[in-house]
């Protein structure tokens, strides 16, 4: 089986078993680090804090693109 087979085979499956098989394929290139990842943990529940606190604002992902696209206009 070549790619390009492949690559089809893995279309045709369902939506569950292409995420489960591009999450292997991506650890495969960027292997997890336990680490890190504790560390993103602890900075994804402290900016949740924040959140729900009031501390800080979400802002809309529409609007941090359009504030992108500006910059790059320039």
């Amino acid at each position: 089986m070549n790619t390009k087979e492949l690559i089809q085979q893995a279309i045709a499956l369902p939506v569950e078993e292409r995420a489960l098989v591009v999450d292997s394929l991506l650890r495969s290139l960027n292997p997890p680090q336990s680490e890190i990842d504790a560390q993103w943990v602890v900075e994804a529940k402290r900016r949740l804090a924040e959140l729900r606190s009031g501390k800080v604002e979400a802002i809309p992902g529409e609007a941090v693109f359009e504030r992108i696209w500006d910059r790059f206009k320039r």
